[in-house]
């Protein structure tokens, strides 16, 4: 198992598969995407032998991500790959769900197990505003159809945006007490690009946990390879509902996962000051050994927390960048 200097494991990687992305959320590509010219994201077989390689560092969950991982034509062909390597037990994938019901099945075929479909109002002129596409209705029945082919871990993201959707708190209460779901809060974050949008529109995520616990919830106890969200559930409810709060004081102590962009950038912290260039080693199958060293390497070098709270984003423009 790879562990850092301060004994925390990471069972988990995020694999970004392209920057590009399709929806132009407000907190996020409100231009929508820029395509540059020095555009060149990881092949299929670069993919594959990253992904083969920190499987055999112990990594036992990979999520791909973006931007928005299905506008590659080859997602399958890359999830077949990934999902059939040995020790791989969870291949997740986090979408917008635009295409979710047209291809729900084509993802469970090709081993996705889990899902995080990003859901950020249950009103679908307000969902439209936020990302500029009128397809909640389509996306909800496309999670429908996830369950029906096999997919069902699946978790519906929302970030709580003040002055925005947090006046659908009694719809999203709602949701969670009549699905059975994971429905998870996410803390609005800043990046390089969204300082003046987060000032405007940040729900601190400390308010979200008082909330839900003025409403009857009580924290579950947390499980050793958990993520970073606070699950918090309640006797009448079938769903459950998480708390991603970056900016609490001990986000960091329980993180568990690494991160590689799209052009295979190693980040050891979603906020870190520069990442670490693999893709010298993915060219070739016989590098193995060395990639697997480096990337031992570099996790040494990795440190106790963010630095969020004193403003410090990074090298992250925005979420898309590096898959969130």
């Amino acid at each position: 198992m790879l562990t850092d200097a301060f004994g925390r494991a990471f069972p988990y990687l995020r694999l970004s598969i392209t920057e590009a992305c399709n929806f132009r959320c407000t907190y996020c590509l409100p231009d929508g995407y820029k395509k540059t010219s020095s555009e060149s994201f990881l092949s299929p077989q670069e993919i594959i032998r990253l992904a083969s390689a920190f499987s055999d560092l112990g990594v036992s969950k990979i999520r791909l991500t973006g931007g928005e991982p299905t506008v590659r034509s080859d997602l399958a062909t890359i999830a077949s790959a990934i999902s059939g390597l040995p020790r791989i037990t969870t291949l997740a994938m986090t979408t917008n769900g635009y295409n979710l019901k047209q291809k729900a099945r084509i993802f469970a075929d090709a081993g996705i197990n889990a899902l995080n479909v990003s859901i950020d109002s249950l009103n679908a002129d307000r969902f439209a505003q936020i990302t500029g596409h009128d397809k909640l209705h389509a996306i909800l029945e496309g999670i429908e159809d996830a369950r029906r082919y096999g997919i069902t871990n699946i978790k519906i993201n929302c970030v709580l945006l003040k002055g925005i959707n947090d006046d659908e708190w009694p719809d999203f209460l709602s949701f969670a007490r009549s699905q059975a779901v994971s429905l998870r809060f996410i803390e609005l974050m800043r990046t390089g690009e969204n300082a003046e949008y987060f000032a405007r529109h940040h729900y601190k995520g400390e308010e979200v946990e008082q909330r839900l616990q003025g409403e009857g919830f009580w924290l579950k106890p947390r499980g050793d390879s958990d993520g970073p969200a606070k699950v918090y559930i309640h006797p009448d409810y079938r769903g459950s509902i998480g708390v991603i709060a970056p900016y609490s004081r001990d986000f960091c102590t329980t993180c568990n996962r690494l991160r590689v962009t799209a052009k295979g950038q190693l980040r050891l912290c979603l906020f870190g000051e520069f990442g670490h260039d693999l893709r010298p080693l993915l060219q070739h199958h016989h590098q193995q050994g060395e990639l697997k060293a480096r990337i031992g390497d570099l996790l040494r070098s990795k440190v106790a927390t963010h630095r969020l709270q004193d403003g410090m984003t990074g090298l992250t423009p925005h979420l898309a960048s590096i898959g969130g």
